[in-house]
């Protein structure tokens, strides 16, 4: 019975769902592509994309992870030296969020982006931005940037609410550009204290890392893949006569890929099963994204050097990029300063969004 786990492994795309995918993605692409030219101010704008569904419930952190996270967050945001002088002005039309922010923030330089304050003008509206502007063009943005309807990302697995890069991607024209606007959009975010609203998979935030991969790091996206290389985990692999490659099926095309150096011609034994595990988990986790993985990191370490995050663990980062689902009330009340309002209106409130989390 297990045998048909091993069989997974050597994964085949139907051709013809796999054509229709691309018709689909093809779609997307002309949808971003319409993005890039940006209609100018008052022309007919892009159709709205559907807001992404909200993150699924994790455990909250303890009160010992808290006090860690928040003495390295420190740390992290003592490398940037903000000044409260000198401004980044953003301007931003609400009906070409995503076109306006690559332009401004692809034009200005690292050492502009990494000393100034983040100041937003939406246009055609009042108002002065004291930090609110700000959080609400980083949510806007988020929103759009890694929402699967454009076609740069997916969600990771069939009823996940978290996101991965698409293997897809790569038939959108300039992909590595938005990509690389992907990576500066997060290191802007953590420059400036500010959150997006996106969950990325674990994986992602081990490759953004450069960190290895778990075998548990797969299970949330690939349950079968999963279940094959824990069953060559806890067994002896050569009764399955398997090798050190995988075959694919692309368009009635079997296509072989040595995971090593003559890999086809090297067997999977009970000694080098680990190896082998972890050649495999790799090209799982990867195939089909690597180019678009580095220009994202070539973006954000523009801004932000990997060695700032090296004390951070995947789930921390997380946490620096998104924070958490949950929103600690104790913690907003006890940092939270009001006056002209009345206090029991505000308590009323706080109980009410405590409540909505039980």
């Amino acid at each position: 019975e297990h045998y048909g786990w091993i069989s997974d492994i050597r994964t085949t795309n139907n051709a013809e769902q796999l054509q229709t995918r691309l018709n689909r993605d093809s779609q997307l692409a002309d949808f971003v592509r319409t993005i890039m030219q940006a209609p100018a101010a008052g022309s007919q704008a892009p159709p709205p994309s559907p807001p992404p569904p909200p993150p699924l419930p994790q455990q909250r952190p303890t009160h010992h992870q808290e006090t860690q996270f928040e003495a390295k967050l420190q740390e992290l945001q003592q490398q940037f030296c903000i000044s409260q002088y000198n401004n980044t002005d953003i301007r931003i039309r609400r009906d070409q969020v995503l076109a306006d922010s690559f332009r401004v923030l692809m034009r200005h330089t690292t050492h502009t982006l990494t000393t100034q304050k983040c100041k937003v003008q939406w246009v055609g509206e009042e108002g002065m931005d004291c930090g609110g502007l700000t959080r609400e063009f980083f949510f806007k943005l988020s929103r759009q940037l890694f929402n699967p309807h454009y076609g740069l990302f997916q969600y990771s697995a069939h009823g996940s609410y978290t996101v991965q890069i698409s293997p897809f991607s790569s038939q959108i024209d300039d992909a590595l550009q938005w990509f690389k606007f992907a990576g500066r959009v997060i290191a802007y975010a953590i420059v400036q204290g500010q959150l997006l609203d996106v969950f990325f998979a674990r994986h992602f935030y081990k490759a953004l890392l450069k960190k290895p991969f778990a075998l548990s790091d797969i299970e949330a996206v690939d349950i079968s893949f999963y279940n094959s290389l824990l069953y060559i985990q806890d067994n002896d692999p050569e009764p399955l006569q398997l090798t050190f490659s995988i075959e694919e099926e692309v368009f009635g095309d079997i296509i072989e890929t040595d995971l090593r150096k003559n890999g086809s011609k090297i067997a999977v034994t009970q000694g080098n099963k680990s190896e082998y595990i972890k050649l495999l988990l790799e090209w799982r986790l990867t195939k089909g994204v690597k180019s678009q993985m580095e220009a994202l990191v070539t973006g954000l370490t523009e801004l932000v050097p990997l060695r700032f995050l090296s004390k951070f663990d995947a789930q921390e980062v997380e946490w620096v990029i998104a924070g958490t689902p949950e929103i600690n009330v104790d913690d907003w009340r006890k940092h939270t300063e009001y006056t002209g309002v009345c206090d029991r209106n505000i308590q009323c409130t706080l109980r009410r969004v405590q409540g909505t989390q039980r």
